[in-house]
């Protein structure tokens, strides 16, 4: 009798050394793809690949790049501290016992920088005890996984312990597709896009363009991977990802690190994109085997015809980078897409009149804060100190792990930075996502500051809007901060070393991991309990950072009219914005108190002001969400009027949570961001945009409008917004949107939660 020929699936290799009973599954995307192949003919992307590998019908599901509403079944979860608040509130509400799929909770956000890692890190966990506590809990109670405060940065510890080629992963923070370094579709979501995988449901994700980057030549000198993703976001901009999965390929990925292209990944999405992804390569086996992972390595061999794209894959898009010909880049200030390379940056300086001395320089994140990132910086700051130069700037050092910590501790790479002069910060975001109590200067002061960081809007590090933030790699941050201005050129310029004579830096080196491999640290993972039963979920209800929530009203089916404009935002309105961060972040779970800070950083187009609206009943300005709940207790309905690209930024849900909780009714804009349109729909938000964009310029801030044509709402039929102005005239604008027909359910049932628990009762 013959012999079944042998299943990529008959091998079993856990996702990760901490879940032993949790399997790749290689098969359903080798199944899945059989089908797919048979139905579309032609050759795939990779992204194409482990996307339609994850398809839940791959028989049934319409596929179209740019069309399609994909259902697909993610294979495991990833939340940090401040999203992870209402993404377990909401999961405690919608009737589960457990998470569907491997479930992880990472504390990074909520830890100040202020003096050091150690005072900071005690700090944070006095202040935030119940926060902590409760997420502790939470996770027992609902089987996930918990790394407490110190452990490093969600993205890190990812791709750390969890990250696999040709894994589908969705996380509540918007630089999730750092996992692309290793080879996985990871996306950015917000939380009740996560409520659902946890519930066991299919996520819905419109399906992806894909942008196809080739990559020749070879990397080296002062040019990092960074460089490439700074170079991108200059051609592309903020929004020019939008929708599409960036894809990298080409000879130049050889000269990559793994940490590298995870890098690369984590900063796409200042672009708007899905995700970012690189194809399995040797360095991502390089990478594996040095964090103990070897049977992954191996596994994702056997796999690797399905772990890169098709010979004759067609991209929506092409950008060709030669590697041997890239400058490293500077981009900023006030947006991650000015990007200006090295050679040009002191002239664009001069001529923009931005600050020239340099306040702060600062390493690390989860951008940059890998073992050959500090090695390469250490290996500057060394050169500095050997010639008897000190640092012009302040500058810090955040490791991104407690595992790169403890590495770097080891090797002497924090020895060189704190000799020099340098603070190592905490395993956190620190100062990346506006965590930094900062003294040096006064709110309101210009000054400049570099970082190797993913984002730079305005006062998104230190709530200063004054301070004009670049970014730029952890090699050129640290050479600036020996320099103390902005106009120095490491590579062709020179310093005055301690006797006089004048000093070059010579080329930075580091090793891509290290030689006497990871030094884990201090173990700060939690797992599961094995009975949970009579775990208590810690939530105080005097608290005023954690509340449990109430589900929002139903749409009660009738046409919305008289609707007042809570205020027609003006420009960039970036989830920071409408969501503030820094001292913000404390009341993630409490939704009533982080309300009062909706749209308060959001510009008024009719005063040119921030936090500054008029009551349009009582003729008073006051600020935006005492307005907002002003209208909700008279019972109106209100709408918000938005520019382009409403809702760039991090993944948080809060901002659309806190307009839903205010009484909002309709987003209407003339582009959105990705994630936070989908945050809007899942919360019962109408996110609606302009069929003109220029209609947004007929519309006045005191006009009061109707929303037409919601009793017969349906996927691709426009809606109808009736303007009313204050002189009595009236004009009737066409508006679009990108609702299905489960969309429409999440609208009229009041959420997307609503309906879940509702049918979670149903089968009780």
């Amino acid at each position: 009798m013959a012999t079944a020929a042998p299943r990529i699936g008959d091998t079993k290799v856990p996702m990760s050394l901490l879940e032993k009973d949790a399997f790749i599954n290689y098969q359903r995307i080798e199944d899945n793809l059989a089908v797919v192949r048979g139905r579309l003919k032609r050759p795939l992307t990779l992204s194409e690949k482990i996307l339609y590998g994850h398809l839940d019908d791959p028989a049934h599901q319409d596929i179209e790049r740019g069309t399609s509403y994909l259902k697909l079944r993610p294979d495991r979860v990833a939340c940090q501290d401040a999203t992870a608040q209402m993404a377990l509130l909401q999961f405690m509400s919608a009737g589960m016992d457990t998470a569907a799929v491997p479930t992880t909770v990472h504390c990074d956000h909520l830890i100040e920088a202020q003096v050091g890692g150690v005072k900071d890190l005690a700090r944070a966990i006095d202040i935030n005890r119940e926060v902590y506590d409760f997420l502790a809990t939470a996770t027992a109670k609902y089987g996930l996984g918990f790394w407490k405060p110190g452990s490093g940065i969600i993205h890190q510890i990812i791709l750390e312990n969890y990250a696999f080629p040709g894994g589908l992963m969705i996380g509540t923070d918007s630089h999730t597709p750092n996992a692309g370094g290793l080879g996985m579709i990871a996306c950015g979501v917000g939380g009740a896009d996560a409520v659902d995988v946890m519930a066991g449901i299919p996520w819905e994700l419109k399906c992806p363009k894909v942008i196809g980057v080739n990559l020749t030549g070879k990397i080296s000198g002062w040019t990092t991977p960074k460089d490439v993703i700074l170079k991108v976001a200059g051609i592309l901009t903020v929004k020019g990802g939008t929708g599409a999965i960036v894809e990298y390929k080409g000879a130049g990925l050889e000269s990559l690190s793994c940490t590298g292209m995870a890098t690369i990944c984590n900063m796409g999405a200042e672009i708007g994109a899905t995700t970012s992804l690189f194809p399995f390569n040797n360095r991502m086996v390089d990478y594996l085997n040095a964090t103990k992972r070897p049977d992954i390595a191996n596994y994702a061999k056997a796999f690797s015809h399905n772990l890169r794209a098709d010979e004759g894959a067609e991209y929506d898009q092409h950008i060709e980078i030669n590697l041997s010909e890239l400058e490293p880049h500077i981009n900023g200030p006030f947006t991650p897409d000015l990007a200006t390379p090295i050679s040009k940056f002191a002239e664009e300086v001069k001529k923009n009149g931005w600050p020239e001395e340099l306040k702060v320089g600062l390493i690390g994140s989860c951008t940059n804060s890998s073992y050959e990132d500090m090695s390469r910086s250490a290996s500057i700051a060394k050169q500095a100190a050997d010639r008897g130069i000190d640092l012009k700037s302040k500058f810090t050092v955040t490791p991104g792990s407690e595992q790169v910590r403890a590495t770097i501790e080891r090797d002497g790479q924090i020895g060189t930075f704190e000799a020099a002069g340098g603070i190592v910060l905490a395993n956190a975001c620190g100062p990346c996502i506006g965590q930094w109590d900062r003294q040096d200067v006064k709110k309101g002061e210009a000054n400049s500051i570099i970082t190797s960081y993913n984002r730079n809007f305005t006062g998104r590090n230190d709530a200063n809007p004054a301070t004009h933030a670049f970014v730029a790699s952890p090699d050129i941050v640290t050479a600036m901060a020996f320099a103390g201005r902005l106009t120095f050129n490491p590579l062709t310029d020179s310093l005055t070393d301690s006797e006089g004579k004048p000093f070059k830096f010579t080329d930075p080196t580091g090793n891509e991991l290290p030689p006497r491999g990871y030094d884990p640290g201090q173990n700060t993972f939690q797992a599961p309990p094995t009975d949970r039963a009579t775990v208590q979920v810690a939530v105080d209800p005097k608290s005023d950072r954690l509340q449990l929530l109430k589900p929002f009203k139903p749409w009660d089916g009738k046409t919305p009219t008289d609707l007042p404009i809570l205020i027609k935002v003006k420009g960039k309105c970036t989830t920071d914005h409408i969501s503030a961060g820094g001292p913000w972040l404390k009341y993630r779970g409490h939704l009533e108190n982080i309300s009062q800070n909706c749209l308060i950083g959001a510009i008024n187009s009719e005063n040119g002001e921030a936090n500054k609206i008029r009551n349009q009943f009582t003729g008073e300005f006051d600020g935006v969400p005492q307005t907002a709940a002003y209208y909700r207790e008279k019972g109106i309905k209100w709408v918000v009027i938005g520019d382009h690209n409403y809702g760039e930024g991090s993944s948080r849900e809060h901002a659309a949570l806190e307009p839903r909780f205010l009484g909002g009714l309709a987003i209407i804009v003339r582009s959105f961001a990705r994630i936070h349109e989908t945050n809007l729909k899942k919360q019962g938000m109408l996110a609606l945009t302009f069929v003109d964009p220029a209609d947004y310029d007929k519309i006045q801030p005191d006009d009061k409008v109707d929303i037409l044509g919601l009793e017969s709402f349906a996927p691709g039929k426009n809606l109808t917004l009736a303007v009313k102005h204050k002189d009595g005239s009236k004009v009737e604008i066409p508006l679009a949107h990108s609702f299905n027909e489960g969309q429409i359910e999440w609208f009229k049932a009041g959420s997307a939660l609503n309906l879940m628990a509702a049918k979670a009762k149903a089968q009780q």
